[in-house]
């Protein structure tokens, strides 16, 4: 099994199976547009543009166990990234990542990098072209600071 194997939603609800991204290095994040961190949003806009040409692509899943700084629904969520971040790669539904309800996808995620909780939004984890995860990064830690690690898998 690898990330490639899970189906998550799309903002609207639709389903979308993340075999659509086999052979692309990911970077999946949780996102919370009321977070202290949610200004790394445009960080992570300004990977994406720098490495999509290669294949590179952020998933952001916006999640709001934590304090509940995701009150936003779908197309709120949409043009929250939009408008304040100029946000174009993919946002999902939102997302549990901890607990019993998390997404298998959080949990798959979580599992692979040691079963430990997720401690706040904007956890990193760095994902290669086959699907296979390669690490995990504290909501602190830049997204710029991922790049070596995105180049060694590019």
């Amino acid at each position: 099994m690898t990330v490639t194997d899970f189906t998550v939603k799309d903002l609207d609800g639709k389903d979308v199976d993340l075999s659509s991204y086999t052979g692309k290095p990911m970077l999946i994040v949780n996102t919370a547009s009321k977070c202290g961190l949610a200004s790394q949003l445009k960080d992570l806009e300004e990977l994406y543009q720098s490495y999509k040409d290669k294949g590179f692509v952020v998933l952001g899943f916006p999640c709001n166990q934590f304090m509940n700084q995701e009150p936003l629904e779908g197309g709120e969520i949409a043009e929250f990234c939009q408008v304040n971040y100029d946000v174009t790669f993919p946002m999902f539904d939102k997302v549990n990542v901890n607990g019993g309800d998390a997404h298998p996808l959080f949990k798959y995620l979580k599992e692979k990098t040691g079963n430990k909780m997720i401690k706040w939004n904007y956890t990193k984890f760095l994902i290669d072209s086959d699907g296979e995860v390669i690490n995990r990064y504290a909501p602190t830690t830049k997204p710029l600071k991922v790049v070596e690690d995105l180049v060694s898998i590019l």
